[in-house]
């Protein structure tokens, strides 16, 4: 193989390997062979080492990843040899764009602006099932995707993978011909990861190799068009109704120039968007729902401010809740297009403007929004809702930026808010180690409100996948701040958090790793400055094993102080209620869990201990059957026997979903959920079909049962049934 990668020496650091892109006038054909000549010319990389078990090791098995190029798109071939034989590769996943972590895999970033701040990534399986991500301030946004195309094969002794990324579906800037690149490869019966370049067993956009040599990319006139059709038959059972729809949609996006898009939708379609995964809510505050519809997670990573969110938090703080790490989010695009309660409300037509123009990056979004009558209250008017946000990039990995939002989707009080950040990261301290922070300040005005309008924090962290890590933050949500566009679910309150924790692996060991730390969360009143919580987890032992089984033992303090009565549960005419005052109350459960790789796995946790002023005992698990890599089979159980002095009450929460893969491109999705609070029994069946990336077909059956009586006898609420076709004409 002509180009080899090398390695260049950087002052003070690691050598900094280098690979050379190889120019093809002929492309290769993506079918998982590397047959053709033209691979025989390419660079390569078979230099990996590991980052698990083992920090620099070498892998048990040898990879050479091969790297060509044309005009149109960046070709990467990889051969993953394998001494165990085909059968032992763990190939379970077939679905179109689900996440591989329990399959064996090859993986490449790439920073195409060599900033050491972005990038993407794009993984195989062994049967060929694309999935793609990006990273935002080098966290990862899996719900990121594009057009490419990947093949997979596999023969006695490797399999084989073959990538096709079109320069026309990432942005990047013609002038920068050294782009940051990476390469891992996963084998999971061992526990093991290997990686090209690596620091403190991790990778990122900030630690890369370079791929060098990418001239003269054509990303074309630059032009998407992406045309849809839907129809809809949805029947309420309630109030004796029928409605028929016949929705057709348009998504036009344009390329300006290579690092800047713009994109419109019009009468935007998201009937075949998965539903969420029920929760039942024993907090007093609003529950979070991660977005799952296509327009708003593309350029999703251009909106974040302030690391706010999981992206702010070490891994896994057992102390703080989802909705409280995203408290404060000036932009939440779930905040569009639904109502309070969840249930879709049409959106008109919307435009983007994202991308990077020299050191600034930009994401613009406005969405017109129809009309629509809430459960309670008087009609929501048409609203536009618009949010601008850009980053200038500083100091070595650092950035600096900007938000502002208008328009308000549940309410006809005009709202707008502003804000400013600063975030730094460093990953050149010594040691290997990374060092991380933000700043952020903002603003909101709200008709109504006067005053005690402001959110503000900040935070520190040293994370670190082995040794020592830590970190400290602290938020304050004044009682008026309110970002109608945003997410938020406790004002008036000081929020700090903190943690601290050592990781240790082994290397010739059945145990992989061994962890223990603690976290902890402080809320207390802005005004008085009285503690309203504070939750300290004590984790004292966390095993990993090579098979990617974990043990886990948490001890939690809490101390909770109600100003108002807390309505905990309510199922028909009865409710528990807890009263005003404090409350002190310990906890005690472990997880155990089984590494999903094998073709059964599961999970079990236990929590058991005093809540509030009476008990709890919680038993949760999950039950993961994969006779093969066309069927997998997934029981889920949640359920909590509370006993408060106010009243006796169990919750249950069960999730059952089947998925048939007939092929790589067509799959079926069946998903029951039931919860015992509302209810109601909710059965979702999705069939879908994606010929190649671009294209998708699906046929979505929504069904729901309620249980009115609460007297187990359910009666029919809602059918919708949609069938949904859509179609990229790429130029």
């Amino acid at each position: 193989m002509a180009f080899a990668a090398t390695a260049a020496a950087q002052s003070g650091l690691s050598s900094v390997k280098v690979v050379g892109v190889v120019p093809v006038s002929s492309p290769p054909v993506i079918d998982g062979r590397l047959d053709e000549a033209a691979w025989m010319t390419a660079g390569v990389i078979e230099d990996l080492t590991q980052i698990r078990p083992g920090d620099g090791a070498h892998p048990s098995e040898r990879t050479e990843v091969y790297l060509l190029y044309d005009k149109d798109a960046l070709y990467v071939g990889a051969r993953m040899w394998d001494r165990g034989s085909p059968d032992q590769i763990t190939a379970n996943i077939m679905k179109q764009g689900s996440t591989l972590a329990e399959d064996d895999r090859i993986a490449i970033v790439i920073d195409p602006f060599n900033t050491g701040r972005n990038g993407y990534r794009f993984e195989v399986n062994a049967n060929g099932v694309r999935n793609d991500m990006l990273y935002q301030n080098n966290q990862i946004q899996a719900e990121w995707t594009v057009i490419w195309e990947a093949a997979a094969t596999t023969g006695a002794g490797s399999w084989i993978a073959e990538f096709a990324i079109p320069f026309k579906s990432i942005p990047f800037n013609p002038a920068i011909q050294d782009w940051g690149f990476n390469v891992s490869r996963a084998i999971r019966r061992r526990g093991e990861e290997a990686v090209w370049v690596s620091r403190n067993r991790t990778f990122n956009p900030s630690i890369v190799g370079t791929a060098t040599g990418l001239r003269n990319l054509d990303q074309g006139v630059g032009l998407d068009i992406v045309p849809g059709f839907s129809l809809t038959n949805r029947k309420s059972y309630v109030n004796a109704g029928t409605d028929n729809e016949t929705d057709p949609s348009l998504d036009v996006y344009y390329r300006i120039t290579p690092a800047l898009s713009g994109s419109l939708t019009f009468n935007t379609d998201f009937s075949a968007t998965e539903v969420d995964d029920r929760q039942v809510n024993l907090t007093r505050f609003n529950l979070f729902f991660p977005e799952k519809r296509d327009f708003f997670l593309n350029d999703a990573d251009l909106f974040e401010f302030g690391r706010l969110g999981l992206a702010g938090f070490s891994q896994n703080l057992r102390s703080v809740t989802r909705g409280a790490q995203e408290n404060g989010r000036p932009f939440f695009s779930r905040r569009i297009g639904l109502s309070p309660l969840g249930s879709p409300v049409d959106l008109e037509y919307g435009g983007k403007l994202s991308g990077r123009v020299g050191r600034f990056t930009i994401g613009t979004l406005a969405v017109r929004q129809d009309e629509f009558m809430p459960p309670t209250g008087s009609v929501i008017d048409p609203t536009t809702a618009v949010v601008a946000r850009a980053t200038m990039d500083v100091l070595a990995q650092s950035s600096v930026g900007v938000i502002a939002t208008s328009g308000n989707p549940t309410s006809n009080a005009d709202n707008s808010v502003i804000g400013a950040d600063f975030l730094y990261l460093n990953t050149r301290l010594p040691g290997n180690r990374t060092l991380e922070g933000e700043v952020w300040l903002q603003q909101s005005d709200t008709e109504g409100l006067e005053g005690e309008d402001r959110a503000y924090g900040f935070g520190l962290r040293l994370p670190s996948a082995a040794g020592l890590r830590g970190g400290i933050a602290a938020r304050e949500v004044e009682r008026n701040f309110f970002p109608a566009l945003g997410f938020v679910n406790r004002t008036d309150i000081r929020d700090l958090v903190t943690d601290v924790g050592y990781t240790r692996f082994f290397q010739a060991s059945w145990l992989q790793s061994m962890y223990t730390g603690v976290d902890a969360e402080r809320v207390s009143a802005l005004d008085a400055g009285n503690r309203l919580t504070q939750i300290v987890a004590l984790r004292p032992l966390e095993l990993e094993s090579r098979q990617r089984d974990t043990l886990k033992f948490v001890y939690t303090i809490n101390d909770e102080t109600l100003l108002q009565p807390f309505t905990i549960y309510g199922s028909g005419a009865r409710t528990v209620v807890i009263p005003t005052g404090r409350y002190d109350f310990d906890d005690f459960g472990f997880d155990l869990a089984t590494g999903a790789q094998r073709r059964y796995s599961g999970k079990f946790n236990v929590r058991t201990g005093d809540f509030y002023d009476g008990e709890r005992l919680n038993l949760g698990g999950e039950f993961l059957w994969k006779p093969s890599r066309h069927f997998s089979f997934r029981f889920a159980y949640d359920w909590n026997d509370i006993d408060l002095p106010q009243g006796e009450f169990i919750t249950r929460l069960t999730r059952v979903t089947a998925e048939i893969a007939f092929t790589s491109r067509l799959n079926w999705i069946n998903l029951v959920q039931y919860d015992d609070v509302s209810e109601i029994l909710g059965i979702h069946s999705r069939l879908q079909w994606i010929p190649r990336a671009g294209q998708e077909m699906f046929l979505v059956l929504n069904r729901s049962f309620e249980d009115f009586d609460k007297n187990n006898s359910y009666s029919s609420m809602m059918q919708e049934l949609i069938a949904k076709v859509g179609y990229t004409f790429r130029f």
